[in-house]
């Protein structure tokens, strides 16, 4: 792949992508008082998420889930095919997101929409999601995880800085329709994660209802169901697939992290997160 799509210091996907979208997105997309918004930066548990909240929506039951694919049901509003979705959608939508906070559509933020927002320890986004776009025409290719760790710190990756993309949505964590959530404590307390979910959004689900969505959200279930796993994109439109589930587990950068790379990558995090409070940061 020859090179990004850069739209005001960002580098977005070529593919679905068009800068003319994402200017629009910014000024004149209208995010409705009763939408609600997951945003992420990519490769922290994004689509688990949308499961989820597609879950807790039917109440756990899968037919939902099993018959739309996760982009129908949740669309991506900086793509093409998703912000022509959004826009003649009726009714409350769900939308995705990996935007960085400046380019968000300004009318969210005088919205009462209410907006999720997972993040991940960067040192498994970064490893993570260099297995998953390497191969793919998504990206340049790293060819090597050396390489591509020096981007990620650099943010030569795609939407950007992790650094940046998390402190500037963090400064939304007191908002009442901001919610704050961990892929750790999404792994650790799964149940607990769906039951503060449910809390946020409203819905009463029964003990037998919250059981349906922890099974249909599990990892092993999001694996085999196509609608969730990507495995239907075609082959010339992103080649080698999208493995969308590799692992699913937290803390896999200590199997292919240097001790010198770790140390590099925590000089940087001190000095990008400084001010925060710990405990932000469960994976510390």
């Amino acid at each position: 792949m020859s090179d990004y799509l850069w739209f005001e210091g960002i580098p977005f996907p070529s593919l679905g992508y068009e800068k003319e979208i994402l200017e629009e997105i910014g000024d004149k997309f209208e995010v409705r008082d009763e939408d609600t918004v997951i945003l992420t930066y990519p490769k922290s548990g994004t689509n688990w998420l949308i499961e989820i909240v597609c879950l807790i929506q039917t109440k756990g039951n899968p037919k939902w889930i099993q018959s739309r694919p996760v982009w129908e049901r949740s669309p991506w509003v900086e793509t093409q095919i998703g912000y022509q979705t959004l826009i003649n959608q009726e009714g409350p939508r769900f939308i995705s997101s990996h935007l960085p906070f400046h380019l968000f559509p300004k009318s969210f933020f005088s919205s009462k929409a209410k907006m999720i927002y997972v993040i991940r320890n960067p040192r498994d986004v970064l490893v993570s999601g260099y297995f998953f776009f390497h191969k793919t025409n998504l990206i340049k290719n790293p060819e090597s995880l050396t390489n591509y760790f020096e981007w990620f710190l650099k943010g030569n990756v795609l939407y950007g800085s992790w650094f940046e993309h998390t402190r500037a949505w963090l400064s939304m964590r007191e908002r009442d329709n901001f919610l704050l959530l961990s892929y750790e404590d999404m792994k650790q307390d799964t149940r607990g994660t769906i039951e503060k979910i449910c809390d946020f959004l409203g819905k009463k689900l029964e003990k037998d209802e919250l059981d349906l969505v922890l099974k249909h959200s599990s990892f092993q279930v999001m694996k085999e169901n196509k609608m969730s796993n990507f495995s239907l994109v075609p082959e010339d439109v992103i080649t080698h697939g999208l493995n969308l589930t590799r692992k699913g587990t937290t803390g896999d950068w200590k199997n292919h992290f240097t001790v010198a790379q770790a140390e590099a990558f925590d000089k940087v995090f001190q000095e990008k997160m400084i001010g925060f409070p710990p405990e932000l940061f469960p994976w510390q």
